[in-house]
């Protein structure tokens, strides 16, 4: 006779493991310049950082993604902040990085505000700390901007993402079928209704400019650098292929 402990066990590891995401193909990390790639992964060995009623909402997020996959369209994602210069930049950034390491095709970001500024220079320094290769078109225009470059590969795919300050409405921002993803709560109060969106939620952010010049400045940016990439890593893995 054969003790039921025994056969139910593997059925145990199989339920267990299915729930971890699975990892990624070397050949994708390879992609990511070399120290975005060890970034990421140190990023990734955080997502038991994230508090649960948090990861509920990043996984609303991905649900949105794959509904995209699923009917075999593209899935944009406008991320929006007040004035379009930090946090709106840094999740635009990482969501791109987070689809490319996780191998999630048919997606596409973008970043806005209510109104328009500049991406702030110390926003630039931070994903630059990380890794990232960021170069401007006019460093004296009032809203210059940047090419962020995240991968080794030379592939249309790979092409920079250009990044500046812009209300969220503007092009080249998608003007319909988009998700509005409010990145602080001002803009969230501020825009109950974004037009043509598909789908709005609010995933806010505290605001790195409490620390501008103060002592602490860059560790209070990278450590929000910190937290919008592994939130976005950690949405993305979530993606049903």
């Amino acid at each position: 006779m054969y003790d039921c402990k025994f056969l139910l066990r593997p059925l145990f590891i199989t339920i267990f493991f299915a729930s971890i995401p699975m990892p990624v193909p070397s050949f994708a990390q390879a992609q990511l310049l070399p120290e975005i790639s060890s970034y990421t992964q140190q990023r990734i060995d955080e997502f038991a950082e994230i508090p649960a009623e948090r990861q509920q909402q990043l996984k609303e997020l991905s649900a949105y993604v794959s509904k995209k996959q699923q009917a075999d369209q593209t899935a944009r994602l406008t991320f929006i902040c007040t004035h379009n210069s930090r946090r709106s930049h840094l999740a635009q950034v990482w969501s791109h990085v987070a689809a490319i390491y996780y191998q999630v095709e048919g997606v596409e970001t973008f970043s806005g505000g209510t109104e328009a500024t500049a991406f702030n220079p110390r926003a630039i320094a931070a994903l630059r700390r990380c890794g990232m290769q960021i170069d401007s078109d006019d460093s004296q225009s009032t809203n210059p901007h940047y090419s962020v470059r995240c991968q080794t590969v030379d592939k249309p795919s790979a092409l920079p993402a250009v990044c500046y300050s812009k209300v969220f409405s503007m092009p080249p921002n998608p003007q319909a079928d988009f998700c509005a993803v409010m990145t602080c709560t001002q803009a969230d109060g501020a825009c109950p209704i974004v037009q043509g969106c598909d789908m709005r939620i609010a995933i806010t952010y505290e605001d790195p400019k409490v620390g501008d010049g103060q002592p602490e400045e860059a560790a209070i940016y990278d450590a929000r650098c910190a937290q919008i990439a592994r939130e976005m890593l950690f949405m993305m893995s979530h993606v049903k292929k």
